[in-house]
């Protein structure tokens, strides 16, 4: 899938590890799936026999050479995974030096999950000789399990040891659950006459929707930027990125963007919503946007990506009301598997959206990334269009959906994609 370049920002290689003073690493601690129920004897060796070759890494670690300044936000369910807490209470001051991250278990509605995940913290400074309270942690996969400690701890020494400038795809696998393919970009700007850089890394394949959608991201960036400038730019940006891809309609526990500056471009510090401001967020949108497309086109046994751009609105609410309808419409998932052109669905779910606008003039196009276009309504009304045009379109990997609704100036963009049987095979026994 292409990335969207946009302009006085150039892509790089490097991930969460392209800007300057960031380590990271990954490795396979031996974290399990493992039922709620008791695990009999023969299950549980078989589990635990599995060629460690076979196994993906499971434990991450992220580590700049100084303290950074830091922001994050967080899922907006009220069930919150035990790390998100711990988390909160350790960037109160705006500060922070590393990040461990575990796949597999979620550490969420356990009973000592905020001692686990402290523990994760202490574990993590005592190897790094740091404060525990410049860690953050931060953790994905199956809730409700008690996270085991142990496999952690003896592993905190060879995660450790093999940070390095280069580890960031160690790190990548480490946080990946359903994902099936590697989501990191990182840009090159300029700001304040200084080359900066901005990069990350995020997983995400299902309970995808736009309240925070499931993901795990980590960006790192080497702009002299305060942690309060970097809240307001990731504040925003969340809100035309993230939140607007729906893969599923499910919104996890444990959802966490975090972004950490280490100062080493040497830019003169932005403190104020000023020009150099406008350079950081608009590469922060280049980046957290392009991860937002890679997670969409990733939903769990997706084959397609949907782009829904609403122009011609009265305001930008409005617009982006009616994008998120339609990508989180089960309806148009599916029509988008099945290669159906089905107009209907589109108007369906604009009438359903929480939004104000005069249904008279809407219009709606069907387009694929290789400039084929054919009009489906007009003046909110289905018209006669070409099957085999439609056709051609559908087939593609990315499908656009074009909707006008007048002649106002608000506009927005949301992603999705399609519903195949494959998310239901995959999330019919997730924890097996």
């Amino acid at each position: 899938m292409k990335l969207v370049q946009l302009q006085n920002v150039t892509f790089i290689e490097g991930g969460v590890c392209a800007a300057k003073g960031f380590r990271a690493n990954g490795v396979q601690c031996g974290l399990a799936h493992k039922p709620l129920g008791e695990m009999d004897e023969a299950n549980a060796a078989a589990n635990n026999a599995l060629p460690s070759a076979k196994k993906k890494n499971d434990l991450a670690l992220i580590v700049a050479d100084n303290d950074c300044n830091v922001a994050a936000v967080y899922t907006t369910n009220k069930v919150k995974g035990a790390p998100i807490l711990v988390t909160k209470e350790h960037i109160k001051d705006g500060k922070a030096r590393a990040v461990i991250v575990n796949s597999v278990n979620a550490n969420t509605c356990n009973p000592d999950g905020v001692e686990k995940a402290a523990k994760m913290c202490q574990l993590a400074a005592n190897t790094l000789g740091i404060d525990e309270n410049d860690v953050v942690v931060a953790s994905t996969g199956v809730i409700g399990q008690v996270l085991p400690i142990e496999p952690i701890a003896n592993a905190m020494d060879e995660l450790a040891g093999g940070l390095a400038y280069d580890g960031n795809k160690k790190a990548l696998e480490a946080i990946m659950t359903t994902d099936t393919r590697e989501k990191e970009i990182a840009v090159k700007f300029e700001m304040g006459g200084k080359n900066c850089t901005l990069g990350g890394m995020l997983k995400g394949s299902g309970m995808i929707h736009p309240n925070m959608a499931t993901t795990l991201t980590f960006l790192t960036t080497d702009a002299d930027i305060s942690s309060e400038m970097i809240q307001a730019a990731l504040d925003a940006t969340v809100k035309e990125t993230l939140n607007r891809v729906s893969v599923d309609g499910d919104t996890s526990t444990n959802d966490m963007v975090l972004i950490m500056a280490s100062g080493a471009a040497g830019n003169t510090p932005v403190t104020t919503e000023d020009a150099e401001f406008a350079k950081f967020k608009h590469a922060l949108y280049a980046v957290m946007m392009n991860l937002a497309r890679l997670m969409a086109r990733d939903g769990e046994g997706a084959t397609k990506l949907i782009e829904c751009a609403v122009r011609g609105a009265e305001t930008g609410e409005i617009a982006e009301k009616v994008a998120k309808s339609i990508v989180g419409s089960s309806l148009i998932k599916a029509m988008i598997f099945g290669e159906d052109a089905n107009a209907g669905r589109i108007f369906c779910a604009l009438g359903y959206s929480d939004a104000d606008f005069d249904i008279s003039n809407v219009d709606v196009e069907m387009a694929s990334d290789n400039g084929l276009v054919i009009q489906l309504g007009h003046k909110g009304n289905v018209v006669e269009f070409s099957e085999a045009i439609a056709k051609k379109i559908l087939k593609e990997e990315e499908i656009k959906i074009l909707v006008s609704l007048g002649n106002g100036e608000g506009k927005a963009i949301a992603w999705g994609c399609d519903l195949t049987y494959d998310y239901v095979k995959i999330n019919g026994d997730y924890r097996s």
